[in-house]
């Protein structure tokens, strides 16, 4: 009995194509730009975590200074710099920790021969690569000697070693950083441009006692990276090294921290958590559309409704009952939306896939959202077409027999 309520429906839809097609555009259009706007911003959320997941698992920056705190934001606070103690008594007295590494910098040209390049020179140790999970693509990092004795050795970033050295092998080969010789160790491997612009490969590695000796001329640490181990709670180990840095810096208990933890992990749930707010909000407006349908729908039911009244009152008279009635109007309703639903999936990913392309980032398909959207344009032919099908089960044969 269902199925020929089904094969019912499609005859009907059949005999108004056109009609038909204009009457589930509205669900084509609305299941198609949730699809689109979900999938969008599902690959956007998955780039930017990952971009941010490069610069290194469980990671936490700290700085000197406060800044950026409160709704209104505002400039860095200045404070006493670090020193290289302050990240060696962080990595030996917080547990659970992976490496910490102290780090300065400074923008200088790399040169090598006739070749220069302006790049970002950073001072800092082999726990650096732990503490950003980077490799090495060739060489070695440095030694506890190469650290100790601050020796004139570097190892390039991946744009760095291409822009001095092209395709030659520049391991044993010296540069120049400023006015200072230094001779290469190491090549890192790519880690590519980021989403905001950054080119991570544009740098060079030193030991720090070489930077603070040769180019800074000072003991100064302007940042100090610290890695977690996988399953150690970085909140816990953020406020940990809250209060060893107070301690060390003597920061009076009624006074502000100096300095800033930054955790990575808040970044991430930051901004993964803003980009799922608008990708709803996105998507809720879009979803206007499957309402504005809906009530296409039901108008278009309501007006076969009149159109077919002698059908109906001819099916009541011969014994039809009510309910098979009602049945084939919510069916044919139901038929219509859902019909508009698979369309709008295809559409949907198809404009999500080009645009994923376009805007550069992943093309994730999340089955949830596909069933979700079915199962609501099947709910809109429902909800929208059990008044017309009420309405055409409660006429009386007689009447639409008489109507003309």
């Amino acid at each position: 009995m269902f199925w020929e309520t089904v094969i019912l429906a499609l005859r009907a839809i059949r005999r108004n194509v056109l009609r038909s097609s204009l009457t589930i555009l509205g669900i084509v259009i609305g299941v198609a730009a949730v699809i689109t706007m979900v999938t969008l911003g599902k690959g956007a959320t998955e780039q930017v975590t990952s971009e941010i997941a490069k610069m290194g698992s469980n990671l936490l920056q700290i700085r000197p200074g406060q800044g950026m705190r409160g709704p209104m934001g505002g400039a860095r606070m200045s404070a006493n710099l670090f020193k290289i103690t302050d990240a060696e008594t962080i990595e030996r007295e917080i547990p659970g920790l992976a490496a910490a590494a102290p780090s300065a910098s400074r923008s200088l040209q790399a040169i090598h021969g006739n070749q220069n390049r302006p790049t970002m020179v950073y001072g800092t140790t082999s726990a650096f690569l732990i503490t950003r999970d980077w490799l090495l693509e060739t060489g070695v990092t440095f030694t506890s000697a190469d650290e100790q004795a601050g020796k004139a050795v570097c190892i390039l970033g991946t744009t760095v070693s291409k822009s001095l050295f092209d395709k030659q092998d520049p391991l044993g080969e010296t540069i120049r950083l400023g006015r200072i010789t230094f001779k290469v160790i190491g090549v890192l491997a790519s880690k590519g441009q980021s989403n905001f612009g950054m080119d991570q490969d544009d740098l060079v590695l030193i030991p720090i006692r070489a930077f603070q000796r040769r180019i800074a001329g000072n003991t100064d640490v302007n940042m100090i990276y610290v890695s977690t181990k996988d399953g150690i709670s970085t909140d816990q180990t953020r406020l940990a090294i809250e209060q060893l840095l107070r301690e060390r810096r003597r920061v009076a208990p009624d006074k502000e921290n100096d300095f800033d933890v930054m955790d990575m992990q808040e970044i991430v749930s930051t901004v993964t958590g803003t980009a799922r707010v608008l990708t709803a909000l996105l998507a809720a407006v879009a979803a206007v559309s499957l309402l504005v349908g809906g009530i296409g729908i039901m108008n278009i039911m309501l007006v076969s409704v009149t159109e077919r009244t002698r059908e109906i009152g001819t099916r009541l008279a011969v014994g039809a009952l009510a309910r098979e009635v009602l049945m084939q109007f919510l069916v044919e309703a139901v038929v219509l939306s859902s019909l508009g639903g698979i369309i709008g999936i295809f559409l949907g990913f198809t404009a999500a896939f080009f645009g994923s392309n376009i805007i550069g980032v992943p093309f994730i398909i999340n089955p949830g959202i596909v069933l979700l959207s079915f199962a609501f344009s099947a709910a809109v032919g429902v909800v929208f077409g059990y008044l017309p099908a009420k309405k055409a089960a409660s006429l009386n044969p007689i009447d639409a027999l008489r109507y003309e």
